[in-house]
């Protein structure tokens, strides 16, 4: 792993890409063998996060890949504020338990790598490897790359519905753009984590009756709006000897 990591940082990211996909497909029938959903996922999920972290810290990688404190003041981030109303929004028609405690134990260990594995590879990995060339490249590629990469949820038997899958795809493309800007503003990837994580963990415990589709789309144009201008605040009101140090941190 180390040596193609050496030989190519972008096709060491397009791999992890690859087998992160692979995995979470292969994952639901086994889920279904198993009797208990998201068994096999939230194993695969541990399994990969270990790896991933393990490479990195052994490789002195945790700085480059934001597994690091940020050196710019939280309240230049308006101290993450908006990162918690998106984290809330999967509870915004209510909290409900919805599953099995076997099943919820599993959805939430899965849920929560999930956030570190997509982060890393994405905003970490894939971002950084195109980054040395063009930023603004690696900041859409990424983005898009990680919206658009749940549409395979159409396909892995997951059983979400078009319009739901679809609207998960428009609201992540612009947490993507949200994301990453935060990373490669504030040099840290922790805060990106964390959200993503709760985002996930917390759609465990949404309460979906009696959510029509007109409502679901509200919710989602109003977290869309809140990221789009949280992430132009952070762009136009960074200090500017801070985007510079960022910058040529990077």
């Amino acid at each position: 792993m180390k040596k193609l990591y050496e030989k190519n940082e972008l096709t060491f990211a397009i791999v992890w890409i690859v087998v992160y996909c692979v995995l979470q497909s292969l994952a639901n029938p086994l889920n279904n063998a198993i009797g208990v959903a998201y068994a096999a996922s939230a194993a695969f999920c541990v399994l990969q996060t270990v790896v991933l972290f393990t490479f990195i810290r052994r490789n002195n990688l945790l700085k480059r890949y934001g597994l690091c404190k940020s050196p710019v003041p939280a309240r230049r981030f308006l101290y993450y504020v908006p990162l918690v109303i998106l984290a809330s929004g999967n509870l915004w028609n209510g909290f409900a338990l919805n599953y099995s405690p076997a099943e919820t134990a599993c959805r939430i260990v899965c849920m929560l790598c999930v956030g570190f594995l997509e982060e890393v590879i994405f905003r970490g990995l894939l971002f950084k490897a195109i980054a040395k060339d063009n930023i603004k490249s690696a900041v859409i590629i990424s983005s898009m790359t990680f919206g658009i990469g749940h549409i395979i949820n159409l396909f892995n038997g997951s059983g979400m519905a078009l319009v739901n899958n679809l609207c998960q795809i428009v609201f992540a493309v612009a947490v993507g753009f949200l994301l990453v800007t935060i990373f490669y503003r504030g040099g840290s990837l922790l805060p990106c984590i964390l959200v993503h994580s709760a985002i996930n963990t917390l759609g465990t415990f949404a309460n979906d009756m009696n959510l029509t589709t007109e409502t679901h789309l509200l919710h989602l144009a109003a977290l869309i709006v809140i990221t789009v201008a949280y992430t132009l605040i952070l762009t136009r009101t960074l200090p500017k000897k801070q985007r510079e140090h960022t910058k040529n941190g990077f």
